[in-house]
């Protein structure tokens, strides 16, 4: 039996907030390669679900400004995105009521920009009492000094920062859950890198299982071999 730590999140308790991924909120991004940035969010987005995570989507002046959520994000939450004008998503009653209606205190939140847009709800939600985790490879500023002072302020007021694997993994925690474990490999493979790469080699080579792709590679036996 895992031991269940209040210091980490579980998915019975936690709440995932996307903030802003849109286009025009992404041109602005110099802070983090803008195609790892939807890489991670897409992830981030799949492990939420995976694991039965409410999740909360949330655009910003769409038509006037900012253009439609990431079509890859939309697919994977398929859900209606809350439309506001404030920078400040905390603003939004909607989103507020959204939030305290789920019951859970521990809000995973990602976000364009970092120093506005994951910033402002981070301070605010603090304020009324709820535990932040902020995904620093899923957000993205209009610089990297601007990226690392929003992050510097908001662990000083007590949030917590993770990366997309992080969150993939704390979820899981013990490869005995086997109800996640194939879930947990397929956002491993299809956007971790090496990581994902080198569970495809540890398959098919040590395993033997069969390839995932819908095309396999059929290698020569050389012989002698």
């Amino acid at each position: 039996m895992s031991f269940r730590s209040q210091k980490l999140i579980n998915a019975d308790d936690t709440l995932f907030i996307f903030i802003d991924h849109q286009p025009q909120m992404a041109f602005g991004v110099t802070s983090i390669d803008r195609q790892l940035l939807k890489n991670n969010t897409v992830a981030l987005a799949k492990a939420a679900k995976l694991f039965g995570v409410p999740i909360i989507l949330t655009a910003v002046e769409t038509e006037a400004f900012s253009g439609y959520i990431w079509p890859e994000l939309l697919d994977v939450v398929r859900q209606k995105p809350i439309e506001r004008t404030s920078m400040n998503s905390w603003d939004s009653d909607e989103l507020v009521a959204q939030v305290k209606a789920s019951g859970r205190k521990k809000l995973v939140i990602a976000a364009l920009w970092t120093e506005a847009c994951l910033l402002y709800p981070t301070l605010s939600a603090i304020e009324e009492g709820f535990e932040i985790y902020f995904v620093t490879d899923a957000s993205g500023g209009t610089s990297l000094e601007a990226h690392d002072a929003a992050i510097r302020r908001m662990e000083q007021a007590g949030a917590h920062p993770l990366t997309t694997i992080n969150a993939l993994l704390e979820l899981q925690r013990d490869w005995a859950h086997r109800e996640t474990y194939d879930g947990v490999m397929d956002i491993v493979r299809e956007h971790f890198g090496a990581y994902g790469m080198g569970v495809d080699y540890a398959y098919t080579m040590i395993h033997k299982a069969p390839q995932r792709g819908t095309f396999p590679h059929e290698a020569p036996h050389p012989a002698g071999h």
